[in-house]
């Protein structure tokens, strides 16, 4: 059953071309993803079939009685009501059969309207309507009902228009990157929601593993053209690469045929014949196609990092606590080069803090933080960039110099490192604030890259980045030499950026996991299976393992995340035990210091030998 229709919509903003005329379709059941590059009118198009913009031309044909409801990128929602009140006033059918029971109440000598509303309540099963929004509430972190609005950040206001979008029950549901601002164990809800309800979707997300599992098909806007792929994001991913080498091959004949063409009409006399005349008229058609470029500017991040000293950054014993809520406690880690950390956790576990601590931007309440001679931070934020009135876009480039040095000796003009990062010529004179939310996310990480770190943070960096930035993001990454921390709810970013994760459970506890996001979440489910076989310590696991080594081939999912967990140990106390080897050449060491280095030295030295052993017995098993 056909839903809507948009035929022929195109949009623009002065002469700013967002939309070409487009054409498709939406019926029930699917679920549908728009995909394409920052700035090319995704948030506009949605907003169009959403019914909060009118296409200048073209329309949108809805089946009769369609109910449409919308989650924006950033939603608007009324400040004095409270997060309940909010959710009442959603547009949710059982809310007006709930208002009618209740005015029914208020008669009870009118006996007919009572049974009429009572029968409603049953039809509707409106009686369950608030267990399931205080449910729903709870999943998305929103306990406290009678909290107003006013009173919420930008990601609990995300949620709470999450789940009022959701419990409309609407015929269509659109939503523009519904996964910013939710967690990982709130967007694997969602996922799980989304597969499980019979909805019809149609989404803006850079979520790659929520593509894959949610939808059944990508709508990709590529160069103002729509192409239909109907099956999941690896299926489009497959079809995707087959079209453009298609195109490619296409556009090389075209070229030779160009060639030709042009041969033929350097030899032609001037007096034409009619079969001439239209020969010129196929061949000014066969020059335009040869001529076609894709758009497809791929990022070379060749940037020349600065100097990387032998000392990052080293945390002993680092505690920090507000009001009462410890979020860390003695935490010891010692930052390597090349490093890869992935950092997850509930809100209010202490993410940012520990960043604050990091680029000293807070101090511990007690141990030491000890940071390299030759640290540059470079530190991407979720505050994104400061847009000064009338800038343009070359011109935040400029602020960091007229050149960019490269590698080999090599430099690059700001206009050509903004080409490298997707703005074209014309786009870098644009005014700043003429920019989509996910251009100018791109510009920001523009300025944090070139200003040449050795120890990159990334707060948030997927969130309003289209794909193509996403690959061009991850490629950089994988070859950056320094040492990177991503804080991040993308699932399939932080799987393919980071090797161990930094945990936070709340109470200033962090645990160090050696793997990615998808081993953590298989440990987790392993460990909840059976929890009565969760090693208890190092040394016993590792006997327990040897004892059974007979009966295996290779090590178990469980020994070989102990086995990286134990090379990472290793490698932190041994960096400890050269530290502190080195203070004892300091000459104004006390007594009372060189006894407390002594002691602390024959504690690692202990720790290192039985970490050392159980290794070793482990990588026997291999």
């Amino acid at each position: 059953m056909n839903l809507l229709s948009v035929e022929g919509v195109s949009k623009s903003y002065g002469e700013r071309v967002v939309l070409e005329p487009l054409s498709f379709g939406i019926s029930k059941g699917q679920k549908i993803a728009l995909i394409a590059k920052n700035g090319s009118g995704k948030t506009t198009l949605l907003k169009i079939i959403a019914q909060k913009d009118t296409p200048d031309e073209g329309a949108v044909n809805y089946r009769k009685g369609t109910r449409i409801s919308y989650l924006a990128q950033e939603p608007l929602l009324d400040p004095k009501l409270t997060i309940e009140a909010t959710i009442l006033a959603s547009g949710n059918p059982s809310l007006r059969v709930i208002a009618a029971y209740e005015k029914a109440l208020l008669n009870p000598e009118n006996e007919e309207a009572y049974q009429k509303a009572f029968e409603a309540m049953e039809q509707h099963q409106a009686w369950d309507f608030e267990t399931q929004y205080k449910q729903m509430l709870s999943k998305l972190k929103l306990e406290d009902l009678q909290l107003h609005v006013a009173a919420l950040s930008g990601g609990q206001k995300k949620r709470l228009a999450l789940c009022s979008a959701l419990l409309e029950s609407p015929d269509l549901l659109i939503l523009d990157e519904p996964t910013n601002h939710l967690d990982m164990e709130m967007i694997e809800w969602l996922e799980a929601y989304f597969i499980k309800e019979k909805m019809t979707l149609l989404m803006v997300t850079h979520d790659r593993y929520f593509l894959e599992r949610v939808c059944n098909e990508i709508i990709e806007l590529d160069e103002g053209e729509l192409y239909s792929y109907k099956g999941s994001y690896s299926y489009y991913l497959e079809k995707r690469a087959i079209r453009i080498a298609h195109e490619e091959t296409v556009t090389h004949k075209t070229k030779r045929h160009f060639v030709k063409e042009l041969e033929w009409m350097r030899r032609q006399p001037k007096a034409r014949t009619t079969k001439s005349k239209s020969r010129i008229d196929d061949f000014k058609v066969i020059k335009e196609k040869a001529q076609q470029r894709r758009n497809e500017h791929e990022v070379q991040l060749e940037i020349n990092m600065e100097r990387l000293g032998s000392k990052m950054i080293e945390m002993h014993s680092v505690t920090k606590a507000f009001a009462n809520i410890t979020l860390l406690k003695k935490f010891d880690y010692n930052f390597q080069r090349n490093d890869r950390i992935g950092i997850i956790g509930r809100n209010g576990t202490g993410k940012s803090t520990f960043l604050n601590l990091l680029t000293n931007t807070l101090e511990p309440d007690s141990g030491k933080i000890i940071r390299g001679e030759t640290l540059k931070f470079g530190y991407y934020t979720q505050g994104g960039i400061k847009i000064k009135e009338g800038q343009k876009v070359i011109e935040v480039i400029q602020e960091f110099g007229e050149f960019i040095p490269l590698k080999k000796g090599k430099k690059i003009s700001a206009q050509q490192l903004l080409e490298r990062f997707l703005f074209d010529r014309k786009k870098q004179y644009d005014f700043v604030e003429k920019l989509s939310g996910g251009e100018r996310k791109r510009l920001y990480l523009c300025t944090v890259l070139i200003q040449n770190p050795n120890f990159l943070i990334l707060d948030e960096p997927t969130n309003d980045l289209d794909i193509v930035t996403l690959n061009v993001l991850e490629s950089f990454l994988l070859d950056f030499p320094g040492c990177l921390i991503v804080v991040s709810h993308d699932r399939y970013f932080m799987d393919k950026i980071v090797d161990h994760l930094f945990v936070f459970r709340g109470e200033g506890v962090i645990e160090d996991f050696p793997g990615n996001y998808s081993d953590f979440r298989a440990y987790e489910e392993s460990q909840a299976q059976e929890p009565n076989n969760a090693p208890q310590n190092t040394k016993k696991a590792t006997k327990d393992w040897k004892q059974n080594s007979d009966e295996k081939k290779g090590l178990s999912f469980q020994e070989q995340q102990l086995y990286k967990k134990l090379e990472n140990e290793i490698q932190l106390l041994e960096g400890e035990q050269e530290t502190l080897q080195n203070r004892f050449l300091e000459e104004e060491l006390t007594p009372e210091e060189i006894t407390k280095l002594s002691i602390r030295l024959k504690e690692i030295e202990a720790t290192l030998e039985e970490k050392s052993d159980a290794w070793l017995e482990l990588s026997m098993l291999l």
